[in-house]
């Protein structure tokens, strides 16, 4: 028969902090536990420095008390609350009783009852920080403990001794903390991992459950004695209504230590079994596996055993893939619609049952028959993996920690003993002191030695207790308890033959108590460590996140619990940790897991859809490098020159500096509403110069052109006068930043406005002659205008003087433009063969005769169609940082649409244009940049982004940003080739002077360009020098190459 389950996770449940005991849930020992919560457990404490107490008192006294002399009574010590994880002990004293603010436990709000069991070691004040509380002194005479001494020496009794043994102080759980961030980051480290006890495997999870998994899924588990197989329907509801049916089979003794192909065979006729039983579904199922053991995983649904444990020791099967032994099983069967599409253990299952779209869980704790951990781990931490963005779950396997002998500190000589019992001897010592599968064994342990010690059962036979798993850690909880823990005691130990006193009972029971207080408490070292290093790894001040728990010991004793989250909020202060126990973490969490990995790779096909268009391979930029290199071909020839978009204009700059020019030259620099004017004074090894903006008012620059042109003469009048000029007749070079029809070095016609100009008069004039115009109608008749450059020139110009091997200028900015000398015998539109000449490319326009077209795509379409000058400057359009955040926007609306963005909403703020500018690519490319930083950009943008959302944009980011890049070195090999051709060269060198926001701030474009560019034009070594405002120095330098030649080119 099988089991069918409607699950309902209600929200106030998932709230809880600390699960009560579950109606038919089934206990560390097997059996089947009340609905009803455990009593509480009541405890007096007496305080001793440094130590903090695991026991309580209920119904068992100590013999000879603590009462009177200088010891302490129950009345006189801290009653103080089981707080919660999130909040930071207060400054209490320790014997001062007060209530202090405490997160919902096991019990109900508020401050324990008198009596109860108050956990000394919250509330500390500063003076006793780092000072926990021991357990009670017993058989001591009245008076004889003084309070906050630290007794270990002869005069404690064998039991005092056994229980101070068991009971670390903070400071070792301190030091127990630093051991486990040592080995977990030696366990993320490539390097190191060898040397580290904890193996930080990765999971190949890279995200928590949104909420829109659906379907149907198989599941099948494997546990300590038998295998479960589920069923899992998720309807997309946030999964807070998975339909669940399941069957349980008993595991035959001998499977377990049979080979591994009988496990595995045994495990898919179980799956088989349970198909059949619930109407043999033949649609295509995907399956996810639960197998509690290490693997050394290199994808989801790949995944090699490290080694058994827990009894299972199955031939044949470490060091192989247990995915393809079990989808080779399941193939047998006959069962090809099964697909296995993801293997996780049950820590992992854990995390992911206990997420929800509002708050995903990103830490799992499972302390069981075993203990591990796993959590979100920044992938750029995550060398092992090979993957360098977003977070990936990482399965600590933390039960090896100490294996290399990091807590033999900690040991006692019952842990010894009980690991020299155990089937792996030196191994997994952590485990041993946490899982419950060896905390009544420990007991047993200390219960033996103490009674050779003549401290218990005196007089009494005790062999019984030489005999392994006499006592359960199912036993050891249900002795704990305050109401009932004496009778079972009693009860527990007469049926060993022992014939206990009260007394006796009482120590079990303190010994028990401890135990358990110790694996608690060392759960929650490690614990803590986990979240001290997430936090500092996401560079947080506070983090807040939710922990999954499961696990029979932590379902069962709600004590562990209490202890868990106080010890976690004292080693680990800066983080708020929010318990969140775990209803199905195997079961249901593997069937969320395999949903996800399902949804993850749909949403991937899609992305990878969308995106392809814009992954540019090397065979389509060899192809733009050819197209490029055709166009500049066309516009350099006479005849062809009309019908090329790339136009190849003349600049009439023949020679770049050499060093040798001397003097004092002026600058213009017009370009946009405000303009500049400068002094550039060269000398031998320097250039000093001086400048000053002015403001051109809109009504001058939609005004009448004499009215612009007489405001820039007035403007280098009053330069002039406060630089001390005036009467001094200076060469000038004049930076006209919009398009000309060059007809000489200072003969520039203007073909038309841009950026906001439109005055009258001046489209189809020479902008040279406007300037001398209105000097004259100002009477300046000291201006001296030699050369009118643009400013790609003028960055050539600029880097030229500091490397003479400059010969190249490019611009990538708001927009993009190039220059470069090109011999003059190869420049058809310019009469004269001899030496060479600047020729302006403006390959901005590249492609507007259509010859880009098959690299267009419909975001490239969308964002030129809602241009001022749609189908022009297309080359520029998919380069430029004023179109790529439109391409950006574009495809995040894409991605919406498809739901795989910000889970399919409709987002009001990105249907704004423009909202996306190209300086937030760069702050998200940033490397280094924390992705919760990329997601707080978002958010200042409106953008209700999740965590996975800000890794999918800033992949968006980096494909349109590196497309850019490599069209830029695609544009730029067919430069330089075309260059080294014309000169005849077998290898070119030459330097590139480069300008522009986007080369200069965005953090990868100038790498990908010049990466991209050696590999297209391995024939060329070429440099990129930055320029230093080329627009302004660049034109002064161009004046002063022109009067350094005696003969100036000019126009024949």
């Amino acid at each position: 028969m099988y089991v069918f389950m409607k699950l309902r996770r209600e929200t106030e449940e998932r709230r809880r902090f600390s699960p009560g005991i579950g109606e038919g849930r089934e206990g560390v020992g097997g059996a089947a536990r009340s609905s009803h919560r455990a009593p509480p457990i009541r405890a007096v404490s007496v305080p001793l420095a440094g130590r903090w107490a695991p026991i309580g008192g209920g119904r068992c006294e100590p013999p000879n008390g603590v009462r009177g002399g200088g010891g302490a009574s129950a009345a006189s010590v801290a009653e103080v609350t089981a707080s919660g994880v999130s909040n930071r002990p207060p400054p209490v004293r320790l014997h001062q009783r007060r209530r202090t603010p405490a997160m919902p436990g096991p019990r109900e709000r508020g401050a324990p009852a008198r009596g109860s069991n108050a956990f000394p070691w919250r509330g500390v004040g500063p003076e006793q920080r780092g000072r926990l509380p021991p357990v009670p002194a017993l058989n001591r005479a009245p008076g004889s403990l003084q309070l906050g001494a630290q007794d270990r020496g002869p005069s404690c009794t064998p039991v005092q001794r056994a229980l101070l043994a068991l009971t670390p102080t903070l400071e070792k759980l301190q030091e127990v903390k630093g051991r486990v961030l040592e080995a977990l980051e030696r366990g993320l480290s490539q390097q190191s991992r060898a040397r580290s006890t904890m193996q930080m495997l990765p999971t190949f999870i890279c995200s928590t459950p949104d909420g829109t998994e659906n379907g149907d899924v198989l599941v099948a588990e494997l546990c300590q004695n038998h295998v479960r197989t589920l069923w899992v329907t998720l309807a997309g509801d946030g999964n807070q209504n998975p339909q669940l049916m399941y069957r349980v089979f008993e595991t035959p003794g001998d499977v377990l230590q049979g080979s591994g192909e009988a496990l595995f065979d045994f495990i898919a006729q179980c799956v088989k079994s349970f198909l059949e039983e619930i109407g043999n579904p033949q649609h295509r199922l995907p399956l996810g596996f639960v197998f509690p053991f290490s693997c050394r995983q290199t994808g989801l649904d790949k995944a090699e055993l490290i080694s058994w444990s827990k009894g299972f020791q199955c031939s044949d099967v470490e060091g192989k893939d247990v995915v393809q032994l079990l989808q080779a099983a399941i193939s047998k069967q006959e069962l090809h619609h099964v697909d296995v599409v993801a293997l996780l253990n049950n820590t992992v299952g854990t995390m992911m049952t206990c997420s929800t779209p509002e708050k995903p869980c990103e830490i799992a704790l499972v302390v069981g028959s075993g203990t591990n951990c796993c959590f979100m781990a920044e992938s750029d931490l995550l060398e092992i993996a090979g993957v360098t963005s977003g977070r990936m779950c990482v399965n600590s396997e933390w039960g090896c920690l100490g294996d290399d002998g990091a807590l033999d500190n900690v040991l006692t000589p019952y842990d010894h003993r009980v690991d020299q019992e155990s089937s792996n001897p030196g191994e997994r010592r952590f485990e041993k002191l946490v899982g419950s599968l060896y905390l009544g064994e420990t007991v047993r342990h200390a219960m033996l030695m103490l009674a050779s010690e003549q401290a218990l059962f005196i007089g009494r036979n005790t062999s019984t207790l030489a005999t392994k798993a006499v006592l359960t850690t199912q036993q050891v909880l249900e002795i704990m308890d305050n109401e009932d823990g004496m009778a079972k005691a009693q009860g527990m130990l007469e049926a060993l033959g022992l014939q206990p006193s009260e007394r006796d009972c009482c120590r079990v029971q303190q010994l028990c108590r401890a135990v358990v207080s110790r694996a608690a408490a060392l759960s929650a070292t490690g614990l803590a460590a986990v979240l001290s290093h997430m936090c500092r790894s996401r560079q947080l001040e506070r983090l807040v996140v939710n922990v999954g728990v499961d696990g029979g010991l932590y379902r069962t004793s709600s004590r562990f619990g209490e202890i868990l989250r106080s010890v976690v909020g004292l080693l680990a202060p800066e983080c708020a940790a929010t318990l969140v126990p775990s209803g199905d973490g195997r079961g249901l969490g593997a069937a969320i897991v395999t949903a996800v990995a399902l949804r993850l790779v749909a949403q991937r096909n899609k992305v990878e859809r969308l995106l392809a268009p814009l992954r540019l391979s090397r065979a389509d930029l060899e192809r733009v490098q050819a197209l490029m290199k055709q166009e500049m071909e066309r516009g350099l020839d006479r005849e062809s020159n009309a019908t090329s978009s790339v136009r190849m204009l003349p600049t009439y700059v023949c020679h770049t500096p050499d060093g040798t020019e001397r003097g004092k030259f002026l600058a213009l620099d017009l370009g946009g509403t405000n303009f500049r004017v400068l002094v550039v004074h060269v000398e031998e090894d320097n250039i000093h110069m001086a400048n000053e903006i002015y403001v051109i008012p809109t009504a001058i620059m939609q005004g009448t052109g004499e009215a612009l042109f007489d405001h820039i003469i007035e403007c280098i009048v009053d330069f002039q006068m406060k630089q001390k000029l005036t009467g001094q007749v200076l060469p000038l070079g004049f930076t006209f930043s919009f398009p000309c029809q060059q007809l000489g070095l200072d003969k520039a016609v203007l073909l038309t406005w841009t950026k906001g100009f439109n005055a009258s008069g001046c489209v189809g004039q020479d902008v040279v002659q406007l300037l001398r115009e209105a000097a004259q109608r100002k009477q300046h008749t000291t201006l001296k205008v030699v050369a009118v450059v643009n400013d790609t020139v003028g960055t050539m110009m600029a880097c030229g003087y500091h490397d003479p091997k400059c010969e190249i200028g490019l611009i990538v900015g708001t927009g993009t433009n190039a220059c470069y000398m090109e011999e003059r015998a190869n420049v058809g539109t310019v009469e004269g063969d001899e030496g060479r000449m600047c020729i302006n490319m403006e390959w901005g326009a590249f492609g507007d005769n259509g010859c880009l077209d098959g690299f267009f795509t419909s975001f490239d379409q969308l964002v030129d169609e809602k241009t001022i000058n749609a189908g022009k400057q297309r080359f520029e359009k998919l380069i430029s940082g004023m179109y790529l955040g439109e391409i950006v926007r574009h495809i995040l609306l894409a991605l919406v649409e498809e739901q795989v963005l910000f889970r399919g909403k409709p987002s009001h703020n990105l249907q704004n244009r423009d909202i996306f500018q190209t300086k937030f690519l760069s702050k998200i490319e940033t490397p280094g940049l924390a992705l919760l930083q990329v997601q707080g950009i978002l958010c200042n943008l409106e953008l209700d982004a999740s965590y996975e959302d800000s890794v999918l944009v800033r992949e968006v980011c980096r494909v349109v940003s590196q497309r850019a890049a490599h069209l830029c070195a695609a544009g730029m090999a067919a430069v330089v080739e075309k260059m080294r051709e014309s000169r005849g060269l077998e290898q070119l060198t030459v330097t590139v002077g480069v300008d522009g926001t986007l080369y200069k701030m965005h953090p990868h474009f100038s790498q990908n360009l010049q990466q991209m560019l050696r590999e297209l034009a391995p024939r060329c070594n070429v440099t990129f020098l930055q320029s230093e405002d080329g627009s302004g120095k660049g034109a002064a330098l161009v004046a002063a190459v022109t009067c350094r030649e005696a003969d100036p080119c000019s126009p024949q």
